[in-house]
Parts: C-alpha cells; sequence; structure tokens
C-alpha cells in the first residue's frame, strides 16, 4: 500500500486541488439545485413536493418549445459541424505541414468576439442588411430574416461558421497520429481510398471524434449567446432555446423551474454522451 502511495503521490497532490475546486463549484451547487428541484419553492418555508415540480415542468408549453427547438438544433447541428469539420480535414491531411497559416485562420471566427459576430449578423440579414438589399435586384422581396423561420438556420449557419475550424483542428489532430506506414501497406494490397479510409482512418479516429462531438456540443450551447444579443429574451419561436426558458425564469427569481430545467438538461447531456462513449469504447474494443 505504502508502495502505490508512493508511486501516485505526485499526481494526487496536482489532483487534489482541482477536485476540491470542483467539488466547492461545481459539485456542492449542484446538488443544492438538485434539492430546489424537490422543493415547493427554494426558501426556508419551502416543503418537500418530490417530483411534481417535473410533472408540472412537462405541462409548460414554454418549457416544452425550448426543449423541442434546442433538441432539433443539436439533432441538425451535431451531424453537420461534424461531416463539415471531418471532410476539411481529411482535405487538409495531406499538406498540413505546409498550411500552417491556414490552420490558424480557420481558429478567426472562434476567437472572434461575440458582439462582433452579433454586428456581423446584423449587417449580412437585418432589415438593411446586405442579403435584403441584394434580393430586391434578382426580384425577390426583403424580409425580416431574423424574425421568421429562417431565423433558425440562420443560427445554425452562425454555429458552422463559428465553430468548425475548431473542429477542424481537432481532428486533423488525430488523422496526423495515424502512421503513413499503415496506408503505404494498403497500397501495396492493391486498396484504394474508399477502403484506407473505411479501414484503416475510421477505426483510429473514434476517440477524436468522440472529444470533437463533446466539444461541439459544449459550443452549440455557447451559441446562445448570439441569440440572445440579437434576438432578446423572447426571440423568435424558432430559436426559443431552453437557455432562454433559464434566463428568464433565473431573471423572474423562479428557482423551482429554472432548478427543474437545470437537472433536466444535466441528465439529457450526460445519458447522450455516455451513450455514444460506450459506443466508442465497443468500436475500440472491437478493433483491438
Amino acid at each position: 500500500m505504502k508502495k502505490k502511495w508512493k508511486e501516485y503521490r505526485n499526481g494526487w497532490l496536482l489532483v487534489v486541488p482541482l477536485m476540491m475546486g470542483c467539488l466547492l463549484f461545481y459539485a456542492i451547487p449542484f446538488g443544492m439545485v438538485l434539492w430546489y428541484s424537490l422543493r415547493s419553492s427554494a426558501g426556508r418555508s419551502g416543503v418537500f413536493v418530490g417530483l411534481t415540480n417535473y410533472m408540472e415542468m412537462m405541462k409548460n408549453e414554454m418549457f416544452r418549445l425550448a426543449c423541442y427547438n434546442t433538441v432539433r438544433f443539436l439533432l441538425i447541428g451535431l451531424p453537420l459541424i461534424l461531416l463539415l469539420s471531418y471532410l476539411i480535414a481529411l482535405l487538409l491531411k495531406q499538406q498540413a505541414e505546409r498550411h500552417m497559416l491556414l490552420k490558424s485562420v480557420l481558429l478567426f471566427p472562434y476567437i472572434m468576439p461575440i458582439v462582433g459576430t452579433v454586428l456581423l449578423t446584423e449587417v449580412m440579414f437585418g432589415d438593411v442588411g446586405v442579403v435584403n438589399r441584394i434580393l430586391p435586384l434578382i426580384g425577390i422581396s426583403a424580409e425580416k430574416w431574423l424574425e421568421s423561420t429562417a431565423a433558425f438556420w440562420i443560427v445554425i449557419g452562425i454555429y458552422l461558421w463559428k465553430n468548425s475550424g475548431y473542429s477542424v483542428i481537432l481532428l486533423l489532430a488525430g488523422l496526423m497520429t495515424i502512421p503513413e506506414e499503415q496506408y503505404a501497406a494498403a497500397s501495396l494490397d492493391g486498396a484504394g481510398g474508399l477502403r484506407k479510409f473505411l479501414y484503416i482512418t475510421t477505426p483510429q479516429m473514434w476517440y477524436s471524434v468522440f472529444f470533437t462531438l463533446l466539444f461541439s456540443l459544449i459550443n452549440a450551447f455557447k451559441c446562445f449567446r448570439e441569440i440572445f444579443l440579437i434576438g432578446g429574451k423572447h426571440p423568435n419561436t424558432e430559436v426559443y432555446m431552453l437557455q432562454h426558458f433559464m434566463n428568464n425564469n433565473f431573471e423572474n427569481l423562479n428557482y423551482n423551474k429554472l432548478s427543474v430545467a437545470a437537472v433536466l438538461l444535466f441528465l439529457s447531456v450526460t445519458i447522450g454522451i455516455g451513450i455514444f462513449y460506450g459506443w466508442v469504447r465497443r468500436k475500440e474494443a472491437y478493433r483491438a
């Protein structure tokens, strides 16, 4: 036991401060949120009501609208950003060392200030924006794009434009770890580009895809900042996300609804990531 402690002592000394910080700033507050979600109110006068708050939340129309839009955004945005980023990474792989400047340029949208992104969106899709100035020239009437059903697809476009570059860098790093000797050996055996992709590239990229998906999911929830600045507290119903619902209830000091929404969001994201990670682990185990 003492021998094992000596082997891992330095590691534990480095990890313990981080664990204490996580406990203090994440675990304890989340425990309080979970407790509030099971009570009639957040104050001392509140009584334990069990899952009543959760059942009432499921009947809330605005909550269901927010969940629908959020799930739709994730189901469309995540596959698109993975596909787009993967294609770009594959195109850059062969000459990655010659495109250091290009890889830096890919990160420019990601590090662009939120206000800059919002201003760019207004310039392009505002009432007197570039799009509304061009469309009448080709016989199409101008529209209020940010207040129509097109707002959802504009948000998807913002998400892809802002975060694809970062995902490309993550996937490109994974592609660069695959030994070139494997592709050379496959070429000697007569394998074409498609077979190399299916049997060499894909099996060794599952963990890279997983981490890219994880960061893309985090960035998807960050996209709320741009939506909030463009549409305000009550945007078009097409882009009314779960974060809007939580933000509005926080301002109204409705901690019960806020707590229930936070817990459900945490459980949904955790379960989704767990399922995908388990699938990746099975793929890796099968490959081994």
